[in-house]
């Protein structure tokens, strides 16, 4: 069993405050990368030779679905794009890394 440490006051404010700069970071990309993931889904619907129809038929969600998803504008929830990953062959990977505190600015790689 690991020992756990206990964080003073002082060290979990340095904490909040690192996750709050971060979200804000986050939440000024976050079209960019839900775009970013959409268009790995057209790619990939695209390379099998499917119809964003064929497609939402496969996954059990209407054409209209894939098209906001490809187009970037919603957050795609996961068990969404592991039902995609499922209908086009695919391996969906999903990675998180903790950040060193000396990587101020540090963000999580997206595949």
């Amino acid at each position: 069993m690991p020992e756990r440490h206990r964080l003073t006051a002082q060290a979990l404010e340095r904490m909040r405050e690192g996750i709050r700069k971060r979200a804000e970071a986050v939440g000024r990309s976050h079209e960019q990368r839900f775009a970013d993931v959409g268009r790995m889904v057209a790619h990939n619907r695209q390379a099998r030779g499917m119809s964003q129809q064929e497609l939402a038929v496969l996954c059990g969600t209407t054409q209209s679905a894939i098209a906001r998803l490809e187009r970037g504008g919603r957050p795609p929830k996961l068990d969404t794009l592991m039902r995609i990953a499922d209908a086009l062959d695919a391996d969906l990977l999903l990675e998180m890394r903790l950040r060193n505190d000396h990587e101020e600015g540090g963000r999580p790689e997206w595949r």
